[in-house]
């Protein structure tokens, strides 16, 4: 039953994600991107410090090891600091990328970031496996599919950015990789929300005119990539994947790319030529294959 309950969490969460890109594309009609990033990260953060609150309590009164040393500190301040710049960046060439380009392409060219993990693993010398090789060639596949139109070697602006949006994911999951093992997983993730926000606003106050009234026409998208797709997916995201294998997990939560052409049909009315369609279908093959778990031969 718990295994079950873990997948249903994790289903919810890449529904959230996946919904995520029709409230990032429809807040773009009131605000700009420097401007919803910095609000939806920081409404974000807010929404976990009650969280943090509760967890620290039940940790008290179980007795179990509160964070006190300056050692232990100083990596959680690290961590969420490198992480929210990751962040920050990504989000934001998120942001201006989906102006350009539909729901649908943005869900699943950002999706690439789960075979650009392993890819940029090489230079750590971690090796990458024939699945991922051929995954990469596919997602190769699907995004000229996906990203050239009218027969001539152009990519959409917005699938460029896009690109760099996935890079930048990928970037940030391995700095997680790094810190999360020594630090607080949801304090780590406050503190990136309000570092990403904080980022976001001094470029919002540099280049954009922030207008309170259209702030709070946009109030529905912000609410929404605030509180659901920052504070509480992440925070089901970590509940979900207690105990379940990670390759499975990463699975099920890369489905938010078909979601969000899903969500990006039914509410916006935006569609997908049949070429593109089947350049969706190859990268979303692309992402099975690269979760494929890899059997190791043991020598006796």
């Amino acid at each position: 039953m718990t295994k079950q309950k873990n997948v249903f969490l994790l289903l919810l969460t890449a529904a959230i994600w996946g919904v995520a890109f029709v409230a990032q594309s429809v807040g773009m009609d009131y605000i700009g991107p420097l401007t919803f990033n910095c609000i939806r990260s920081l409404l974000g953060g807010l929404v976990l410090l009650p969280l943090i609150w509760f967890m620290d309590r039940v940790r008290k009164k179980e007795g179990k090891k509160q964070l006190e040393t300056a050692g232990e500190k100083r990596m959680l301040i690290t961590g969420g600091i490198c992480c929210g710049l990751a962040l920050c960046f990504a989000s934001n060439f998120q942001q201006f990328g989906i102006q350009y380009t539909t729901v649908g392409k943005a869900g699943f060219i950002t999706a690439c970031y789960i075979i650009i993990v392993p890819v940029l693993g090489l230079f750590f010398k971690k090796k990458c496996s024939p699945a991922v090789a051929a995954a990469v060639l596919l997602s190769v596949a699907g995004l000229y599919l996906l990203c050239m139109t009218g027969g001539e070697l152009s990519v959409n602006k917005g699938d460029l950015l896009m690109l760099v949006c996935a890079l930048l994911f990928a970037v940030h999951i391995l700095i997680i990789d790094y810190f999360s093992l020594a630090v607080d997983g949801v304090k780590m993730s406050c503190i990136q929300f309000f570092v990403s926000g904080m980022v976001s606003g001094v470029g919002m106050l540099l280049f954009e005119q922030p207008d309170m009234g259209q702030i709070l026409a946009a109030w529905a998208p912000l609410l929404y990539a605030g509180v659901l797709s920052c504070g509480v997916g992440y925070t089901l995201q970590i509940l979900g994947q207690k105990g379940m294998n990670p390759t499975v997990a990463s699975l099920i939560l890369s489905l938010e790319s078909s979601i969000s052409v899903l969500a990006g049909w039914v509410i916006l009315g935006q569609r997908l030529s049949g070429r593109e369609l089947f350049g969706c279908v190859l990268m979303f093959g692309a992402i099975l294959l690269a979760q494929l778990p890899v059997s190791i031969p043991v020598k006796e």
